[in-house]
């Protein structure tokens, strides 16, 4: 994982002279090569050996490990040494517009990629291949996510079982079983009434599945398993829309594996498919 993704994914489990280190460092990662660990404790007014317990909490010997991770990540992002270039809104320019929104998708998407490790993608399309039924739940834009992504899952022949309504969903919690799957979308993982869901849920046996950005959330902390959503800019509005394409990428990439995993998947949505056209067509 990228060490501006790990910075920003265990921020909020941070001390506050921790957090103060974590935002310059987000802030200035294209400048970092040229601070030793003196000069950016001075900048920041704290002790030098704060800056090297932050590095090896993060997992490196030390901050010189740090500086030269970062380094080699604003070598790869920025193209010519600028890691956060991409997170910096162009004045004017409709080529400059679209380029920046395209570079700031791309980036998303692999810091998505890289923040939803192998095993744990694994082990979420096994729960929902073999889960018996999939409860589906999200509200307002989360919601359209998970409507959209319930039906995907029905063309693969996979129950599913789908509301936006917190009311009906607690009603049909009824018919959950133990082995049954819930996928809970939330960008940010704080409303109450998915704690409640999720704990009615996992008392009877159930699987909880969370969906949110890649921060510390409630609903990802008591989740059985998390995808976890990347969409980092300083721009409000883009920010937003970096979120739903890396949720898009993840949710698309689940479904494609649940394919490859069981071939049963791919011939059900060729017949579904089929009759589906035949439906239209008449």
């Amino acid at each position: 994982m990228s060490p501006l993704v790990k910075i920003r994914s265990e921020r909020d489990h941070m001390s506050a002279i921790e957090r103060r280190i974590a935002d310059f460092i987000l802030d200035n990662a294209h400048l970092l090569r040229d601070y030793s660990s003196q000069q950016l404790a001075n900048a920041l007014g704290i002790s030098q050996s704060s800056v090297v317990k932050f590095s090896q909490k993060l997992g490196f010997k030390g901050y010189p490990d740090l500086k030269y991770s970062i380094g080699d990540a604003v070598a790869r992002v920025g193209n010519g040494g600028d890691a956060v270039a991409s997170e910096q809104v162009p004045e004017s320019g409709f080529a400059q517009i679209a380029d920046h929104l395209r570079r700031s998708k791309a980036d998303a998407e692999e810091e998505t990629r890289e923040a939803n490790p192998q095993r744990d993608i694994e082990t979420i399309v096994a729960l929902i291949d073999t889960a018996p039924k999939v409860f589906i739940y999200g509200l307002g834009d989360d919601g359209l996510y998970a409507r959209e992504f319930a039906m995907r899952l029905s063309l693969l022949g996979i129950l599913t079982v789908q509301h936006a309504d917190p009311v009906l969903m607690m009603a049909n919690l009824s018919a959950a079983r133990p082995g049954d799957v819930m996928l809970v979308f939330s960008e940010f993982g704080k409303l109450p009434q998915l704690w409640q869901l999720s704990r009615q849920f996992q008392q009877g046996g159930g699987k909880v599945v969370s969906i949110t950005r890649h921060s510390a959330n409630p609903l990802r902390a008591h989740a059985d398993a998390a995808l976890v959503i990347c969409a980092h800019n300083p721009t409000p509005h883009v920010a937003q829309l970096l979120y739903r394409c890396s949720l898009q990428y993840l949710l698309d990439f689940v479904f494609v594996l649940l394919c490859h995993t069981n071939p049963d998947r791919q011939r059900q949505l060729g017949v579904n498919q089929e009759r589906i056209q035949h439906l239209i067509d008449n």
